[in-house]
């Protein structure tokens, strides 16, 4: 009899899907006796449509990730899917076994920074559902944050993009609004009291998130850092080697 809980749950960033963790990702986990759960988060992949705004609540988009999985298991959460696995962890500790956060935060601190975020991210919102799908994609691949893809290959990039022409422009503004950085509360208060094994895993080109994961391992009873040499902020997509070493290393070492 499969057990369930051997079933990791995976959540994607923004404007991806459940697809866009790709058959390297999900084969190696599933050879590695780790078969993944994935998730499409709210206005995203197969969660796009209707934008209702219950759908949307962060309330809402936790309980969509408990319904995916067979509680307890593991959590994998990459960029925004890594903020709102942790909020998921914090919120019901009893169910996360091990915590992945590739390229993750706990959000930002003060309530002035969140909101000069939160208008940021408004405004973005408001330019994704103006301009178009294909406008903003080109946009968002074209960030600093992603400079590092040279390292990624071209079919990879191609593949990864089809998947995100796929996204609803309405839908993704209102996931960007609702649960983006600006919106969500901060969780580094909570982070103290956070016992569950977590791997901390992020990009050494990744300058930003890497000081983040270096401050989080700090103030987390069990957290394990794991910084990827040539690796920026995605780094399950440039080296997912590397990538699988950590977290299935991770998912499968016994108890301590």
């Amino acid at each position: 009899m499969n057990d369930l809980t051997r079933y990791p749950v995976l959540l994607h960033g923004f404007t991806g899907s459940s697809e866009t963790w790709g058959p390297r990702i999900v084969d190696g986990l599933a050879g590695a006796k780790l078969p993944p759960v994935l998730v499409d988060l709210p206005g995203h992949g197969t969660e796009a449509g209707p934008v209702d705004p219950a759908r949307f609540t962060l309330d809402a988009t936790l309980g969509s990730i408990s319904a995916a999985g067979a509680w307890p298991t593991d959590l994998v959460g990459y960029s925004m899917g890594a903020r709102l696995a942790l909020h998921f962890a914090a919120a019901h500790p009893e169910l996360v076994r091990r915590l992945v956060l590739e390229s993750g935060s706990p959000g930002l601190e003060g309530e002035g920074e969140r909101d000069i975020r939160r208008a940021a991210d408004e405004t973005l919102a408001s330019r994704l559902v103006d301009d178009g799908i294909e406008a903003f994609v080109d946009f968002w691949e074209n960030q600093p944050l992603f400079e590092t893809h040279g390292a990624v290959l071209p079919e990879t990039l191609a593949y990864q993009r089809s998947l995100r022409m796929r996204n609803d422009a309405e839908s993704l503004a209102a996931a960007l609004t609702a649960l983006g950085t600006g919106s969500l509360p901060s969780l580094w208060d909570r982070l103290p009291g956070l016992t569950t094994p977590t791997l901390l895993l992020v990009g050494g080109l990744d300058a930003k998130f890497v000081a983040i994961a270096e401050r989080m391992a700090a103030q987390m009873p069990d957290a394990r850092l794991v910084v990827v040499p040539g690796a920026g902020h995605t780094v399950h997509l440039e080296r997912p080697a590397a990538w699988l070493e950590a977290v299935t290393g991770f998912l499968s070492a016994p108890p301590r």
